[in-house]
């Protein structure tokens, strides 16, 4: 039985206690509720309204029709098979890459790390490119872009490590890794012929384009299985960003739970890169906003996150697609969009020490 109560501090947040008899308890940031449940309409709204636009114009009945119950045949194919793909990719692949963010920033306590500035999303790449030009199926790539991640973490955590974790040590040797592996991703795609580099070089750029449904389920199906795996790390995420004495005292298993949380970030990350290729920057801004918006990490702030995440690259895939003089890849404008970003929270950085 679900027992609902409300709690707040006094001048504190308003808490939502649900309890589930003696087994388990939960504790909900309702106004974090509220922004979530907000920014779920408003990728419902991009994404039907994303699904209309185009050279050949759907209306917007036409769009709801033919993706809840039947349609012209035209407005289905068009539809169905060509865009609701590529709309679904983004959102996915956006909530993907900002959980991931958000896990390695707080694991490192550092606002400037992200898998595409240490290296996380490189490795993947590399993997991903090397299985693309070598003609592997689809079907493989994922679990190579994983491998490629995995391998690239535990590079740059063996590396960063010297009696203990140090944030700028570990981006500093990830963004070594990132350079290291970004040269191999170029070699690969410089050596072979241009007819099996040409899938690798529009795909590394980061792009939704030609995604299929086949795409849209290996996202969904790691997104559905890693985001909440995510959600319950954020207290143990919590408790690590106190640092690791404080973790020992409560009693924490800290290096095999710090393993657990590289794991899943490196899953979404990987997966986001299987499907999209490297799209820069979203892993590094949304977590940002979505603290400063929500607070501190919860699991209600990491489904923010995701949220935002989501309707972040959806509304750049829109502008990159359809308001550019010439459609580009979604990485582009992220990057245009994150650089400055970046350069931004670099310059905050050193005001402050």
């Amino acid at each position: 039985m679900i027992r609902p109560a409300l709690s707040a501090l006094r001048g504190g947040p308003v808490l939502l206690d649900l309890r589930l008899g003696s087994f388990a308890s939960f504790r909900i940031n309702v106004r974090v509720l509220a922004i979530c449940l907000l920014l779920l309409v408003v990728v419902i709204a991009l994404a039907a309204w994303a699904a209309t636009l185009g050279s050949f114009i759907v209306p917007l009945d036409e769009v709801v029709r033919a993706t809840f119950s039947e349609s012209t045949r035209q407005f289905e194919f068009v539809v169905v098979q060509l865009r609701l793909p590529r709309i679904l990719s983004a959102i996915l692949v956006g909530a993907a890459l900002a959980s991931s963010g958000a896990i390695f920033q707080g694991l490192v306590r550092n606002p400037l790390v992200s898998p595409d500035i240490i290296g996380i999303q490189a490795g993947a790449t590399v993997v991903a490119v090397f299985m693309i030009v070598n003609g592997y199926t689809d079907r493989y790539i994922p679990l190579g872009a994983f491998g490629g991640a995995v391998t690239a973490a535990t590079a740059i955590y063996l590396l960063a490590w010297k009696g203990g974790m140090s944030g700028n040590r570990l981006v500093l040797v990830g963004i070594g890794i990132d350079a290291l592996l970004a040269a191999g991703t170029r070699y690969l795609i410089v050596k072979f012929p241009v007819q099996q580099a040409q899938a690798a070089i529009a795909w590394s750029t980061g792009t939704v384009y030609g995604t299929g449904w086949f795409d849209v389920q290996v996202i969904a199906v790691a997104l559905g299985e890693l985001l909440p795996l995510a959600i319950v790390l954020t207290w143990q995420l919590r408790v690590l960003q106190f640092g690791d004495d404080i973790a020992y005292v409560l009693g924490m298993r800290v290096e095999p739970t710090r393993l657990a949380l590289i794991l899943v970030g490196c899953a979404l990350a990987a997966v986001a890169v299987a499907v999209a290729g490297p799209v820069g920057f979203i892993a590094l801004m949304v977590p940002h906003v979505a603290r400063i918006i929500g607070g501190p990490m919860t699991g209600g702030t990491l489904l923010l996150t995701a949220l935002l995440g989501a309707v972040l690259l959806l509304g750049a895939d829109i502008v990159a697609l359809h308001v550019l003089p010439v459609a580009l890849p979604v990485g582009v404008v992220t990057a245009g969009v994150g650089a400055p970003y970046f350069l931004f929270l670099l310059y905050r950085a050193n005001v402050r020490m």
